[in-house]
């Protein structure tokens, strides 16, 4: 579990839809490797997001469909949808969080809330700007899947 302070300033995102980072993104090559590692992960399914521009992709589960509770999904009523990557131009994650977890990664600089948020339960995370940071990030997709799975 991702314990330690995002070194450095937070990117700079943006203040009205779709809900961007601006700056400090991960390059082509470690925004590739970031989506070849969440695809990867067991019993995930990649797709397009409900809710998100068309470069974003969607992290569904193999083995659920359907949301245990509104507040694990980015698209409530859909299709489970507890996690999406935006494209290269962007390279954040949004994905839904324990609340308490989201606010403590807000508070260690990793994340921001979602700007759209229906619940207090969505996050942006930044996009990685290292190996180290890729690894990080990676934990937290991790979390947002067990979350969703309850």
């Amino acid at each position: 579990m991702l314990t330690r302070p995002r070194p450095g300033d937070r990117p700079r995102t943006s203040d009205d839809g779709p809900h961007r980072q601006l700056d400090q993104r991960a390059t082509p090559a470690l925004w590739g490797e970031l989506v070849a590692r969440v695809f990867a992960l067991d019993d995930v399914v990649e797709g397009h997001s409900q809710v998100s521009p068309s470069s974003s992709r969607a992290v569904f589960l193999a083995d659920r469909r359907e949301e245990r509770a509104p507040e694990t999904s980015l698209a409530p009523g859909m299709r489970l949808e507890p996690v999406h990557l935006h494209g290269v131009d962007d390279t954040s994650v949004h994905l839904t969080l324990p609340a308490e977890r989201g606010a403590a990664l807000v508070e260690l600089g990793w994340a921001e809330p979602h700007q759209y948020a229906e619940f207090d339960t969505e996050f942006m995370v930044y996009g990685p700007r290292d190996e180290a940071e890729l690894a990080d990030v990676l934990s937290v997709v991790a979390e947002s899947l067990a979350f969703a799975r309850g």
